[in-house]
């Protein structure tokens, strides 16, 4: 894209200016108020130092891709959160940034953005990559122009991964990280993706990362064998220094040098991570583990359904019982009947969705998150 600047504005001033000089800062020194997405309480400031943004660049270089002045990315998604993040690598080594001149994400702009840089690489949520999928666009863009798309802040599905596959080629990383340990914790190489890994292995959120301990813990600290879900933990130099004005939460996340991130997960036999749910989103009915993510995906295969959201109501007798939102697809209405064999063929008795309720949109928050919490809010207790 190129710009052209009147000679007789101050944009041309602006070019012949003096340079502005570094500010002297330490490595512990505070960089960024990074806000939590705040999907099951009240956003937290995590306290990201230039260590740790320093850190979390150069583990993009040796694991993701080593980027040089060829690289272009274009900036999609909030630069307060994820995207802004990831973008500090391509800042620093490569020699194109877009800022798409919508300002906002339009598949249609998108792909023609990539018909226009070669080497391209950008981020995407799980709802921009259904999107892109979804662009007749996107399907006649300069595919070989697209380096990698770099998928996180929040779960992928099975059958999106698979078209993106099938779309794009090797050209897609899944990454799990949060912002107290930004954007790095595991991810999954584009080099091991392939369409003959089961469903659970093709959402994996992938190995650790360059620089991180990873551990799956039980509620003593006690690391638990491959196969046994318990909370994912963190030691790195780049995890955060601590909550902002938050003491308290801050001795609760940052345990004897380890981040417990409060989400649920497994290592596998082959040693990828495999996350099941927040602990907060995590269903107790009758006594046994319910985990929302598992009937989301299997839910997601039914022909009408465009989008899931599982959630547990509270029930005076099981403690609670499990909830499917359903954004059906257009002009379709599943019904129950068709949907309770589904998870009956797949699913033991007890995790079936004791209600289904149709809704247009699924509340999410400006990263593309679901709001869980304002799905239980609209149960009365």
């Amino acid at each position: 894209m190129k710009k052209i600047i009147n000679v007789d504005t101050t944009a041309y001033d602006a070019l012949f200016a003096d340079p502005v000089d570094e500010a002297p800062v330490n490595r512990d020194d505070l960089a960024w108020l990074f806000y939590t997405s705040g999907t099951t309480g009240r956003p937290k400031g995590a306290m990201l130092t230039h260590l740790n943004l320093q850190l979390m660049a150069w583990s993009y270089l040796c694991d993701i891709d080593q980027l040089t002045e060829n690289d272009a990315m274009i900036h999609l998604g909030p630069q307060s959160h994820a995207a802004g993040l990831l973008a500090l690598s391509h800042i620093a080594k490569a020699s194109h940034n877009i800022l798409p001149p919508s300002g906002g994400f339009d598949p249609a702009e998108v792909a023609s953005l990539i018909n226009i840089y070669p080497n391209t690489s950008f981020f995407a949520a799980p709802t921009m990559l259904h999107r892109l999928l979804d662009s007749p666009e996107m399907k006649q863009c300069n595919i070989q122009n697209i380096r990698t798309i770099i998928g996180g802040g929040a779960p992928f599905f099975s059958k999106d991964i698979r078209a993106a596959l099938n779309l794009f080629g090797p050209r897609f990383t899944n990454g799990y990280g949060q912002g107290e340990c930004p954007c790095t914790i595991t991810a999954m190489p584009k080099h091991l993706y392939s369409n003959d890994l089961s469903d659970e292995n093709i959402v994996t959120a992938g190995i650790p990362r360059t620089g991180t301990e990873v551990r799956v813990v039980d509620s003593t600290g006690t690391v638990l064998p491959s196969g046994e879900i318990g909370e994912v933990i963190i030691r790195s130099d780049i995890v955060m220094k601590g909550y902002w004005k938050n003491p308290e939460a801050t001795a609760a996340a940052l345990v004897n040098g380890w981040l417990h991130t409060g989400d649920l997960g497994t290592f596998n036999d082959q040693g990828f991570l495999l996350l099941k749910d927040r602990s907060k989103d995590l269903i107790i009915s009758g006594g046994s583990n319910i985990y929302p993510g598992e009937l989301e995906e299997l839910l997601l295969k039914h022909p009408d359904v465009a989008e899931v959201a599982v959630v547990g109501k509270p029930d005076a007798e099981w403690g609670e019982t499990v909830v499917a939102f359903i954004v059906p697809r257009k002009g379709k209405t599943p019904s129950t009947e068709a949907l309770d064999n589904l998870c009956l063929s797949h699913l033991a008795r007890f995790k079936r969705p004791k209600q289904y309720i149709i809704i247009e949109n699924l509340p999410r928050n400006n990263t593309g998150k679901i709001l869980k919490t304002e799905l239980r809010q609209r149960f009365s207790i």
